[in-house]
């Protein structure tokens, strides 16, 4: 009964949906306001049934249903419990679910938090949210319904593929769609503007809040997926420039595009036309992740392998929603009037120039992404664009972006001093040299750009520090007086110090990584010593021992570093015979924020073991750059300006009351 109590929530899911289509609509034309709370109803109670749905699911691969396909095909009883429940989204039909869960509860947040909207503009923006649920609500039923029953059960499963059995897979999957789907609200927004014919400062400020959850959940998202394929895949990289990968980057870059563009459009009434596209266009590249994901268009670690028929509907969906987007833009944006006028040398340019550089760099992924596809299916012709073509194209435009990023927050809104902001730079500019001399004379080999990549970020990093300390007078006033300038701050400007912050970290964990990593790859017997970047390791020994669902051949390594010892390392390799595969598991050992990294590969006859041994300098500062822009847009959320809203005036907020 709990695969048809699941599948029935999904049907009257999508009958509510259907229901909140098209009943507010008509509320929000007729001026109705009982119609128009339609809305609100339905977005609550379809969260509840897509909820109970899923649930459902989780039931059936926790108890180890195998009567239910979406189960035998992913799960096995001897699986760990972890397992059995991350095995949920580790698949086609049930991360199709959890993408929908997730745009309804996105409805629902909406739906409870949102009384501050105008009654018309909240009717107008679930009825839009209700649009994509309906058309993914009919794609799980028609397509991936995850609660198909077998005839004749089976008394065990096949496993989820072992190298999704991972806690990474517990993070990853749910906090990349919490940022892919999230950006969902921007479009409502933004299609709900489209039809009203309004927009302004007050709907920059309701609609930056939903931006930035979504920004922050995609960032922490794509970082932890970047370090789960670090330590999972064995091969000791962190980003390969996988299709799959970029359909994730694309929307990330195109909404910190958005979430600059909507700070202009709020502060100072303008970008209103270029906002409105840069929203259509971020989940336009989320829906466009999704297809390539699921459309079995890519050959990817990360990709789902599924029948054409799914890729077609996505296909439709693709079209029906970015080209009836865009067509509506195209038959409005020109009735949209623009707001004030700015220098080119000011704040609201600053933003300008990283919007611009932001979406040529999106621009780069997609053609590099897509055009490999396109030439396929017009010629037959298979190319790769890889890593070569994507590091050339992205220098080129980040570097530039870099250099401006602090210049921003240092410049007045409307018109700016170009020369005062590089004269409050002076000692960002200083470190910057300082960092240049320390790396160039610490550099053996490697490219000699290296050291000029890490003065760039160490001046991004002091470039955000030094906004602080000019805003709370550090230096020019008692040191006391400084402090309690700086806790009066706004948390946007702690918020957009950090994120900044964060981008300069992530690029010294780049640099380092990727110019002065050292490795060692080769066969080792026990008793065997493996030498690299000083460090000495001695493989002490192989055992073989016998997991939940799984072998495991584990090797010990005892570690020295100039003479001393240190913790010992025991990376393995699993094989899973349910599914025929094996996995690595990799062993590091963390100084700082450098790594020692083994994985193992296949044993030879002779009883020899390869092994892959790399030394990653500052490794980790990759991701810790992440989590420093993702608290950084926490603090910013944080703001009381964006908890309360957009003031109305009071008479406006009677009305509203009066409405409701």
């Amino acid at each position: 009964m709990i695969a048809e109590t699941g599948h029935y929530a999904l049907v009257l899911a999508l009958g509510l949906a259907l229901i909140q289509s098209f009943v507010p609509l008509i509320g929000a034309r007729l001026r109705d306001a009982a119609l128009m709370n339609v809305a609100r109803s339905a977005a609550l109670a379809q969260l509840l049934f897509v909820a109970s749905s899923f649930v459902a699911l989780v039931a059936l691969h926790v108890t180890s249903d195998f009567s239910v396909a979406n189960v035998y095909e992913n799960s096995h009883s001897m699986k760990p419990l972890i397992y059995k429940i991350t095995g949920v989204w580790g698949n086609h039909e049930g991360s199709m679910l959890l993408w929908v869960a997730i745009l309804a509860l996105f409805g629902g947040l909406l739906a409870s938090v949102g009384n501050n909207l105008p009654l018309s503009l909240r009717a107008y923006v679930l009825s839009v949210q209700a649009w994509v649920a309906s058309a993914f609500y009919l794609f799980i039923l028609a397509t991936s319904n995850p609660f198909l029953r077998i005839a004749s059960p089976p008394i065990e499963g096949r496993d989820l593929n072992p190298v999704l059995q991972d806690i990474g897979l517990a993070v990853h999957p749910p906090m990349l769609y919490l940022g892919y789907v999230g950006f969902s609200i921007s479009f409502s927004f933004a299609i709900a503007a489209l039809i009203e014919g309004r927009i302004d400062a007050a709907w920059a400020r309701w609609v930056r809040p939903w931006t930035l959850v979504a920004w922050i959940f995609l960032t922490l998202g794509i970082a932890m997926g970047s370090y789960w394929a670090y330590y999972e895949l064995g091969w000791g990289g962190w980003w390969f420039w996988d299709p799959v990968e970029n359909a994730s980057l694309m929307p990330w870059l195109a909404g910190t595009a958005l979430l600059h563009s909507a700070l202009v459009m709020e502060k100072r009434n303008a970008l209103k036309v270029w906002t409105i596209l840069l929203s259509i266009l971020t989940f336009s590249l989320s829906l466009l992740g999704t297809f390539l994901v699921r459309s079995g268009v890519l050959s990817s670690v990360h990709a789902f392998a599924s029948d054409p028929t799914r890729g077609v509907f996505i296909l439709m969906i693709l079209c029906v929603f970015i080209g009836g987007s865009l067509v509506l833009y195209a038959a409005r944006a020109s009735s949209l009037k623009q707001g004030g006028l700015f220098a080119p040398i000011s704040r609201e340019g600053a933003l300008v120039l990283n919007n611009l550089f932001l979406t040529t760099a999106c621009a780069t992924v997609f053609v590099g992404t897509l055009y490999p596809l396109g030439l396929e299916v017009l010629t037959g012709e298979k190319i790769s664009v890889g890593a070569p073509f994507f590091n050339l194209t992205f220098g080129p435009l980040f570097v530039p972006l870099m250099i401006a990023v602090p210049f921003g927050p240092m410049l007045a809104w409307k018109r700016g001093d170009l020369v005062g902001a590089a004269q409050r730079l002076l000692a960002a500019g200083g470190a910057a040299l300082v960092a240049l001399a320390l790396a160039w004379a610490w550099a053996r080999g490697g490219s000699a750009l290296a050291p000029l990549a890490i003065a760039l970020a160490v001046f991004v990093i002091v470039g955000a520090l030094s906004d602080l300390a000019e805003r709370s007078a550090l230096f020019r006033v008692p040191f006391a007086t400084a402090v309690r300038r700086a806790r009066g701050l706004p948390r946007s400007v702690w918020g957009t110090a950090f994120a900044h912050a964060g981008i300069g970290v992530a690029l010294i964990g780049i640099v380092c990584e990727t110019t002065w990593n050292s490795e060692y790859i080769g066969k080792i017997k026990p008793q065997d010593v493996a030498k690299v970047a000083g460090y000495e390791l001695k493989l002490e020994g192989l055992t073989e021992r016998q997991g939940p669902n799984y072998r495991e051949l584990t090797a010990l390594f005892d570690v020295s570093l100039d003479g001393q010892p240190l913790r010992p390392m025991t990376p393995s390799k699993r094989s899973f015979s349910t599914r025929g595969s094996s996995t690595t598991e990799a062993a590091l050992l963390t100084r700082g924020a450098s790594q020692l990294y083994i994985s193992l590969g296949d044993m030879a006859d002779d009883g020899a073991i390869t092994v892959r041994i790399y030394h990653k300098p500052l490794v980790l500062l990759i991701w810790w750059g992440p989590v420093l822009m993702a608290f950084g847009g926490v603090l910013s959320l944080s703001d009381r300006r964006l908890r309360v809203g957009a003031p109305k005036p009071a008479r406006a907020l009677r009305g509203l009351q009066a409405a409701e």
